[in-house]
C-alpha cells in the first residue's frame, strides 16, 4: 500500500492554540500539581514518622498517596512542556512508557480501593481481631497483588495497543498517550482491541466495585447495630472519605472506557481525562484527611515539632 510508513513521532495536541488560553491552563495546572505532590507526599510522611498512624488504614491511605503522586506525575510533567512548546512531540518509546505506567498506576488504585474497603469491614465488623486478622502477612500481599494486577492489565493493553500500525496519521486528539485515542488513529483493525479494552476493563470494575459494595453492606449492617449516635457518626467519618473516593474515580474510569471508540469526543473526554489524572490526586489528600481526627493530630504533633526545632535553633526569630 503506498504512504504506509509507520510513525516515530506522535503529536499531542492538547486542549487548545490559543496561547493566551495555554498559559493560563500552565499556570492552573502547575499549581494543581504541585499542591497534588505537597499534600500526597506530606500524607506520606506523616504515616512514617507518627507512630500513632503505623496501622493497615494508613499503610493503604500513604501507598494511595504514593500512587497519587506516580499517577499525576506520568501526565502533567509532559502537558506543562507541551504547554510551553511550539512542537508537541512525544517519541514513539515515551508514548508507549506513558501508557505503561497511567494504566498501571490507575488501575492498581482500583484494587487498593477494593482492599480499603475489605480493611474498613475488618476493622468496623471485627474491631476487637483488627490487628490480628489485617497484619502484615494480609496487607503487605494485598498491595502488592494490586500493583502486580495493574501491572498485568497495562502490558496486556500496551502490547495490543503498540501492536497495531499507525501509518494514516500521527496526530492524538487529546494531552497524552491513551488508548481510545490511539485507536482512533489506528490505520489497523481495532475491534479486538476494543473488545479487549471493553472486557478487562468492566471485569476489574465489576470485581472490584462488588468489594467495594459487599463490604459496606456487612458494614452498614454493622451500623445499624449500633445505639449510640455518637457510634454511628464515628463510623460514617472513618467510611465516608473513602466512599467518595470511590464513587469519583469509578465513575470517571466508567464514563471514559466503557463504551465504544467511535463515541470519542475531543472537548468533553479531554476534560474528564483531565479531572481523573490530574484533579482527583489533588483531592484525595483533602478527602481523606479533612474528616480524619488522626491526620489532624498528626499534622498539629510535626507542626509543633517544626515550631519547636525553629525556636531552638533561630530564637532570635522570635
Amino acid at each position: 500500500m503506498p504512504n504506509n510508513t509507520e510513525v516515530t513521532m506522535f503529536v499531542l495536541i492538547g486542549f487548545t492554540d490559543q496561547l493566551a488560553l495555554q498559559v493560563i491552563l500552565f499556570l492552573l495546572f502547575l499549581a494543581i500539581y504541585l499542591f497534588t505532590l505537597v499534600g500526597n507526599l506530606g500524607l506520606v510522611v506523616l504515616v512514617v514518622v507518627d507512630s500513632r498512624l503505623h496501622t493497615p488504614m494508613y499503610h493503604f491511605l500513604s501507598v494511595l498517596s504514593f500512587l497519587n503522586v506516580c499517577h499525576s506525575s506520568v501526565i502533567t510533567p509532559k502537558m506543562l512542556v507541551n504547554f510551553l512548546a511550539e512542537n508537541k512531540l512525544i517519541s514513539f518509546p515515551g508514548c508507549v512508557v506513558q501508557m505503561l505506567f497511567f494504566v498501571t498506576f490507575g488501575t492498581t488504585e482500583c484494587f487498593l480501593l477494593a482492599a480499603m474497603a475489605y480493611d474498613r469491614y475488618i476493622a468496623i465488623c471485627n474491631p476487637l481481631l483488627y490487628t490480628a486478622i489485617m497484619s502484615p502477612r494480609v496487607y503487605v500481599p494485598l498491595i502488592i497483588g494490586s500493583y502486580v494486577g495493574g501491572m498485568s492489565h497495562a502490558i496486556l493493553h500496551t502490547v495490543a495497543t503498540f501492536s497495531l500500525s499507525f501509518c494514516a496519521s500521527n496526530v492524538i486528539k487529546h494531552f497524552f498517550c491513551d488508548i481510545p485515542p490511539l485507536l482512533a488513529i489506528s490505520c489497523s483493525d481495532t475491534h479486538v482491541n476494543e473488545l479487549l479494552l471493553f472486557i478487562f476493563v468492566s471485569s476489574i470494575e465489576i470485581f472490584t466495585i462488588l468489594i467495594v459494595l459487599v463490604s459496606y453492606g456487612f458494614i452498614l449492617a454493622a451500623i445499624l447495630r449500633i445505639h449510640s449516635a455518637e457510634g454511628r457518626k464515628k463510623v460514617f467519618s472513618t467510611c465516608g472519605s473513602h466512599l467518595t473516593g470511590v464513587a469519583i474515580y469509578h465513575g470517571t474510569i466508567l464514563f471514559m472506557y466503557l463504551r465504544p471508540t467511535s463515541s470519542y469526543s475531543l472537548s468533553h473526554d479531554m476534560v474528564v481525562s483531565a479531572f481523573y489524572t490530574i484533579v482527583i490526586p489533588m483531592l484525595n489528600p483533602i478527602i481523606y484527611s479533612l474528616r480524619n481526627k488522626d491526620v489532624k493530630e498528626a499534622v498539629k504533633k510535626v507542626l509543633k515539632r517544626t515550631h519547636f526545632t525553629h525556636n531552638i535553633f533561630f530564637p532570635c526569630w522570635e
